[in-house]
């Protein structure tokens, strides 16, 4: 038995859950989450909690019986509390701005980067003397959020030597030495 797969996802106060036609549709005070589940995949819903079931041992099912699980659990948390992603701006002259959801970086190309943020993600820039800039990304969707982030940081991923670029805030980036001095 799947370790994940097996325990059940707690529903909230507030949080209605709905499966038709091999969707789940959660709905709750941040907004509503849908996700396509495999035709095999059973639903068991009691007041306050979700069973995901699986309806044999193949290795196909216990695959997706945990995987359900989780994005199913990762839907309710999304429309319950949200999701926050924070990327740190590490270079000389290296800048963030926003208005609206459109995000003007700086990162030391000839241009600046206009980047469309989607309309179901809010997005929030600081400058602080004496600090990097920082860009916040905060939504109910989880994969939406990374996948965002991932194309922010794709812009300017983080050099080795220098440390450079664009990174996530909690990221630790492995330092080389450089080359060594001649003689």
């Amino acid at each position: 038995m799947s370790r994940i797969g097996k325990k059940p996802v707690s529903i909230p106060k507030g949080v209605t859950i709905t499966v038709k036609d091999a969707v789940v549709t959660v709905k709750g005070p941040k907004g509503e989450l849908s996700q396509p589940i495999d035709r095999d995949i059973e639903i068991e819903i009691n007041e306050t909690e979700l069973i995901v079931k699986r309806p044999t041992e193949q290795i196909r099912h216990r695959a997706m019986h945990g995987l359900y699980r989780s994005l199913i659990s990762n839907l309710v948390k999304g429309v319950t509390e949200g999701y926050k992603k924070e990327l740190e701006l590490v270079g000389v002259g290296f800048k963030a701005a926003n208005q609206g959801n459109l995000l003007d970086l700086a990162l030391g190309y000839s241009h600046n980067i206009i980047f469309e943020i989607p309309k179901e993600l809010k997005v929030a820039t600081t400058t602080e003397k004496g600090q990097n800039p920082k860009i916040f990304l905060e939504g109910s969707d989880k994969q939406l959020i990374g996948q965002v982030a991932a194309k922010i940081r794709g812009l300017r991923k983080p050099e080795p030597y220098k440390g450079k670029g664009v990174r996530y805030s909690d990221e630790v980036v492995r330092r080389k030495a450089g080359k060594a001095a001649g003689k």
